[in-house]
């Protein structure tokens, strides 16, 4: 509250009741897609906004319940809980205690930089295939069907019959179409009424104008009172089978929320700490799991209410909290006609929203590599389960990672005549090599897996110059480290040259990579005069020399 201006009071009075006329389906919506009662969307609403809101970096990020923690919850929650609704609440509230305490930790030991791991790729092919899930699960219940299942697909599965069977609750699928309808119409006209409060006030109406609650399920009155504790009939085995799951939910919730924030920041000329944003999402995360909620992140399609409300700073969240508070002790009742089938929508909707067709087509016209581990992602998320999808994609990206080191870029440079600098050969045939000089550009660090690599690239290369080559400069720019791997092959190669009367110079090297060839005692084998600040100087020494002999 340093620093707070009265007349933004106002502003986070009205985005903090716009806030909250989506607080409530949302929460509700989240957890039914979760396989939670729906109070317990609530309680993750309400204890994440108030923590965020007094150690959270952002002003204006809006935590909450998210469709895309839905999948993952389920997968982490079904194999240890099964039918038992109470023990899923305590499992749901432990895995969110684990994720805080992870990220909690992660914060102490500035872990920000594993978010790497989830590249670009990655996350269009989970958000995409989360989506697609996430869809999967709810269209029985758009349908009016109850089925059974452990997964998206085997619910989806188990309701195919029963469509075919006729078996569709027409009226809980036209009133499910109405409420995709008023979702998203509003978006597509840019009104500002939240189209999820439309279609929740609809259907309510139609509900109870139309004596419609016997023939379709409805979410019928919450439990009166605040958020409590919920982690009965769980132990220690439980939080040990938990703890992958927490890992990997824990960093897609980290990034998620630190590439929203981070937005945030930058659209205000402002910045956030990675680290501190971490430390509040577990603070927030452990409460929600302390007080009957279950994982929590950042919200996508809130954050960008509460910003378009003119919110001003974090009371916007408060208030939206305390109002939902206020609405779970006066008129919990409201929800009684509030229909199954308008909350499926509801997630459907934010499914679609996370989708990105366009950045998948994007991605297949820029890289062919980075779309297999993009598909790979999609695929592993939809056929494997979300978690094992993520995990066997991150494997995949280091995979490619790997062969983009062990087999990287090799060229060499020659003079192109009007040209600045020294350019590949392979883009500049017209170039002139310099007489008696081969000059070699080796794109990436020199480690273990390509030290050999570089020893027959320059050998090759070597053989196919024309004859009375001298000197070969290797245009070391991108060598930024060296192991003693790949330091013991220089060497050899450093020898062989020197066996064959030519000498082995570097231009460009990084002070860095000079410093550990010092450290592993190389200084008297690469004197100062085999190191050049530019290939131009290597070039004019060398051309000195040879009109000094």
């Amino acid at each position: 509250m340093r620093g707070y201006r009265s007349e933004w009071l106002r502003h986070d009075l009205v985005a903090g009741t716009a806030l909250f006329a989506v607080l409530v389906p949302a929460g509700m919506a989240y957890a039914q897609a979760a396989g939670l009662p729906p109070v317990t969307g609530l309680y993750a609403t309400v204890v994440p906004l108030l923590v965020y809101a007094a150690v959270g970096p952002s002003r204006v990020l809006v935590l909450g319940p998210d469709s895309a923690l839905a999948p993952m919850i389920v997968a982490a929650l079904v194999p240890l809980a099964a039918a038992n609704q109470q023990k899923s609440v305590a499992l749901a509230g432990l895995l969110a205690i684990l994720i805080g305490l992870i990220m909690m930790v992660g914060s102490v030991l500035r872990l920000g930089i594993v978010t790497g791991l989830l590249s670009k790729p990655i996350r269009l092919g989970y958000l995409n295939g989360i989506a697609l899930l996430v869809t999967a699960s709810q269209l029985p219940t758009l349908l009016g069907i109850s089925v059974e299942g452990d997964t998206p697909w085997a619910k989806l599965l188990a309701a195919v019959p029963k469509v075919l069977a006729g078996e569709t609750n027409t009226t809980a699928l036209l009133l499910g179409l109405a409420s995709l309808a008023l979702i998203w119409i509003p978006r597509w006209l840019n009104w500002k009424v939240p189209g999820v409060l439309l279609a929740v006030v609809a259907s309510c109406v139609a509900v109870a104008v139309l004596g419609l609650h016997d023939r379709l399920k409805v979410t019928g009155a919450l439990p009166q009172g605040l958020p409590a504790p919920a982690l009965g009939g769980i132990g220690w085995a439980d939080a040990l089978a938990l703890l992958p799951a927490a890992a990997a939910i824990a960093l897609i919730v980290f990034v998620d929320t630190g590439t929203l924030s981070q937005s945030l920041a930058a659209a205000e000329d402002g910045k956030v700490s990675g680290n501190h944003e971490m430390a509040a999402l577990g603070a927030a995360n452990a409460a929600s799991g302390l007080l009957g909620g279950f994982p929590i992140s950042a919200s996508t399609s809130r954050t960008p209410v509460a910003v378009e409300s003119g919110a001003k700073s974090q009371l916007t969240g408060v208030v939206g909290a305390v109002l939902v508070l206020g609405f779970m002790l006066v008129a919990p009742g409201a929800t009684e006609f509030l229909p199954a089938t308008t909350l499926a929508a509801i997630v459907i909707a934010a499914a679609a929203g996370i989708a990105d067709p366009a950045g998948v087509w994007r991605l297949v016209g820029m890289s062919r590599s980075e779309s297999l581990v993009m598909l790979a992602a999609f695929l592993g998320v939809t056929i494997l389960g979300v978690l094992p999808g993520i995990v066997v994609a991150v494997g995949l990206a280091i995979l490619d990672f790997l062969r983009r080191a062990w087999d990287p870029y090799r060229a060499e440079l020659v003079d192109v005549p009007g040209v600045p600098g020294y350019h590949d050969v392979s883009r500049h045939p017209e170039g002139e090599r310099i007489p008696g000089l081969l000059i070699l550009r080796f794109d990436a660090p020199l480690f273990f897996g390509n030290g050999a690599l570089l020893g027959t690239f320059v050998r090759d290369e070597l053989d196919d110059a024309p004859p009375g080559t001298e000197r070969v400069v290797l245009a070391a720019e991108p060598v930024t480290g060296i192991d003693t791997t790949a330091l013991d092959e220089l060497v050899q190669l450093d020898e062989w040259l020197d066996r064959h009367g030519v000498d082995l110079v570097f231009a460009e090297l990084k002070g860095p990579v000079k410093d550990m060839l010092l450290q592993y005692g190389m200084g008297a084998r690469f004197t100062p005069e085999h190191f050049y600040p530019t290939v131009s100087q290597a070039v004019r020494a060398f051309q000195h020399k040879g009109r000094e002999e």
